[in-house]
């Protein structure tokens, strides 16, 4: 089995691998070298299967069932003429590392050859019956210790791996989190921005013919900044990572307007918005010259957090996309229940087409939220050709069936500005899956 040459011995990670085999290479080769050269009475063939049974050592593990061969036949050469220490050390470090590191097969044949040379190393020079026992107890003992290396080694990768794939994870959560806070963040933002805009312009329009109305404008102005502070501090609430493991810490206190925090401030989280603040967003709406009217039909039933806010989220982006580019007076948001899904419209009397150019994050991040939700969205102008942009979003709100369930997420096209359906909706939803 080849080796990298900055490989450590295993239990010592600051020692080389080479340098751990040459320093067993060479205490096993002046043991094995001192019994054969007293006892094989010096002869040269007696120092030349001393090295065989020890040199060999130095490259086991690039080859652990070569180096077993030579090693085990010198050791033999070596019984047979009574030249033995008193254990044959080479042979032993030679089966602890064909256990340690060769695949069943290369282990057992190479522990069976091992076997006929060892009876063959103590029956032909006549050894007794307790040499059997102790020499085949240390070989014994030799596999199990090379039996045990392989076993942490093994349990050793299993637990690297299964770090590397919680890394993995929390990696893609940490980017789905980033995602989804970018996409609330753009929500917020382009909601509340777009209409404190148009407050602001209608509020220096009528400053000195009508006091009033510039008065309202200005206090919708505050109050839509007020609720556009409370959402954003939920939403980068995520990014905090307070030692008492509450994420958004105080909702209110000083917004530099000294009435958020008033507002606003304790210390419970600020639930998120959903669909029981559609009536609440249509005000807004409403305040800054867009008259939207909010219609339910069927029996509306539990609907689960992710599609809670999807559903508001949906709404507000479209209503949002209308004041700023449709130029429409009057929007409707059409909200139609069924025991397995939710369906939500939202029409305006506007121009009717999306605006030139390349599509806005608002259209992806619908898309974004309907694919994540299991749903489908339609986004273009209205059927009939009555004028008017329409967005068609269904959520599931109950127990989606198995093929549904296991089917791809679809995104219609409806003309032009139309939200494409394709690969890219079917790869997210597969890589969503994973």
């Amino acid at each position: 089995m080849p080796t990298s040459p900055d490989r450590r011995a295993a239990g010592f990670p600051a020692v080389p691998s080479s340098a751990a085999d040459a320093a067993i290479t060479g205490a096993v080769a002046a043991a094995t070298l001192w019994a054969a050269l007293r006892w094989g009475q010096g002869g040269p063939w007696a120092a030349a299967l001393g090295l065989g049974a020890s040199a060999p050592l130095f490259w086991r593990r690039r080859a652990p069932v070569g180096t077993g061969a030579v090693v085990g036949a010198a050791t033999t050469g070596l019984a047979l003429a009574h030249a033995l220490p008193p254990l044959p050390y080479g042979a032993l470090v030679s089966l602890y590392t064909v256990a340690a590191l060769s695949p069943p097969r290369r282990r057992l044949l190479s522990v069976a050859g091992g076997g006929v040379l060892l009876v063959a190393s103590l029956a032909v020079p006549g050894e007794s019956p307790d040499a059997f026992g102790y020499v085949g107890m240390a070989f014994a003992v030799a596999y199990a210790l090379g039996t045990g290396a392989r076993a942490r080694r093994a349990e050793i990768a299993v637990l690297a791996e299964r770090t590397r794939r919680l890394e993995e994870e929390r990696a893609a959560v940490a980017a789905g989190e980033r995602t989804r806070i970018a996409r609330d963040m753009h929500d917020v933002l382009t909601h509340s921005v777009g209409i404190m805009v148009v407050q602001a312009d209608a509020g220096f329009l009528v400053t000195r013919t009508d006091p009033g109305r510039a008065e309202a404008a200005f206090e919708a102005i505050a109050e839509t900044g007020r609720e556009a502070i409370v959402q954003l501090r939920r939403v980068l609430g995520a990014l905090r990572s307070d030692g008492d493991g509450r994420a958004g810490g105080r909702v209110g206190g000083s917004d530099g307007g000294g009435r958020a925090g008033g507002r606003a401030g304790g210390t419970a989280p600020v639930p998120p918005p959903g669909l029981a603040s559609l009536d609440r967003l249509a005000g807004q709406f409403g305040k800054a010259g867009l008259e939207v009217t909010v219609e339910s039909r069927g029996e509306a039933g539990p609907v689960p957090a992710d599609v809670d806010i999807a559903a508001y989220r949906i709404v507000q982006e479209s209503l949002a996309n209308t004041l700023r580019h449709a130029g429409a007076s009057t929007a409707r948001v059409r909200l139609r229940w069924s025991p397995a899904e939710l369906r939500i419209e939202v029409t305006d009397d506007g121009r009717g087409t999306a605006p030139a150019g390349t599509p806005g994050h608002g259209l992806i991040g619908m898309r974004e939220r309907v694919v994540a939700c299991g749903g489908t969205l339609r986004a273009g102008p209205r059927e009939g050709g009555d004028g008017g942009f329409a967005v068609t979003a269904t959520l599931p709100v109950g127990e989606r069936p198995v093929d549904a369930a296991d089917g791809e997420p679809g995104i219609a096209a409806g003309g032009e500005g139309g939200v494409a359906a394709g690969e890219e909706a079917a790869g997210a939803a597969r890589a969503r899956r994973r």
